[in-house]
């Protein structure tokens, strides 16, 4: 196969598995995305109120302790106050954003593996972690303006009924108040989150090894030949990736989340960083943690599995 046919190849299966994985999870990223934003502390949950009575036969009104709010907690305050269709806020930029990203991404990938590997023991540790290093990089560059449009529009709260503001006019709406700089605040987190890109990989392409080996030494199979056993086997090595990259890695989300947030008091990653950990505890960087690993696991686990099966019914197979 040609250069340009398996990078066009690799271009077409990341983006058809990243718009699958995107449609399927976005519900829960907009519950992450509110559980991160600096408006859940502020707009604590109360408990029922509790009447006191007065010397005067009165009663004064106080509520109950203030908690942050569950993943749960969340879901039911959206569809009680917005309705179902705000757990589907940004799913255009995402859409938009989420074919040419993962394809970026995976051609990125592959085409920086191929350089890598012959520059380092191919199919190396340090082959793997250079490359998705790098895809990582290229495409958080591209495309942090369609990600920062999304951010804005999971921040949104609307009254249930009201017209919601679409992708286009939430993008004006950045350009006209922040300018041109504006549509990439959370950049500097985007390469702090890198290394949970370069986790997942390492840890995904050891496990694809191992399956691989194993798919081998069967002796009732053809070399070139895969089965649904062996795209399960790659779903499940995605999952338990991914799972293990997110809660490593996953502070800096907390971060370019409150970045993206308008007209916030929160400027640079580090500045960021210490007003978390001194406002709200260290705590409130794994806020949403929980809405995360729902989402990104299966979402993961698809776009990977979807990605390699692509490739497989795509590419010439040996006469």
């Amino acid at each position: 196969m040609s250069h340009s046919k398996d990078t066009l190849l690799h271009l077409l299966a990341g983006g058809c598995a990243g718009t699958v994985g995107a449609i399927v999870t976005c519900p829960l990223e907009v519950i992450k995305t509110r559980l991160q934003s600096s408006g859940i502390a502020i707009h604590s949950v109360y408990y029922p109120q509790v009447q006191l009575g007065t010397l005067s036969g009165g009663g004064v009104v106080r509520p109950a302790p203030s908690v942050s709010p569950s993943l749960l907690q969340v879901l039911k305050s959206i569809l009680e106050k917005e309705g179902p269709k705000s757990l589907f806020r940004g799913l255009g930029p995402n859409l938009v954003g989420v074919a040419p990203s993962r394809a970026v991404y995976f051609a990125s990938y592959s085409k920086a593996k191929e350089q890598f590997n012959a520059v380092f023991v191919p199919n190396s540790n340090l082959v793997h972690m250079c490359s998705a290093g790098c895809a990582a990089f290229v495409t958080n560059t591209m495309m942090n303006p369609i990600w920062m449009v999304k951010t804005r529009m999971q921040l949104q709260r609307r009254v249930r009924g009201s017209k919601q503001m679409n992708a286009l006019q939430c993008a004006r709406n950045v350009y006209q108040t922040e300018g041109m700089r504006g549509f990439y605040r959370g950049l500097t987190a985007s390469y702090a989150g890198i290394s949970e890109t370069i986790i997942c990989f390492v840890i995904y392409e050891g496990l694809k090894k191992h399956l691989e080996e194993l798919h081998l030494a069967a002796a009732n199979t053809n070399a070139g030949e895969k089965t649904s056993a062996n795209f399960l086997g790659l779903m499940l090595a995605a999952a338990f990736s991914k799972g293990c990259a997110s809660c490593i890695a996953y502070p800096h989300e907390v971060i370019r989340t409150r970045l993206r947030e308008e007209g916030s008091k929160y400027n640079t990653f580090c500045q960021t960083a210490r007003l978390v950990a001194r406002e709200e505890g260290y705590a409130a960087f794994y806020r949403g943690l929980l809405a995360q690993l729902f989402r990104q696991i299966p979402n993961t686990a698809i776009v990977l599995s979807t990605y390699e099966l692509l490739v497989y019914l795509l590419r010439d197979k040996p006469k």
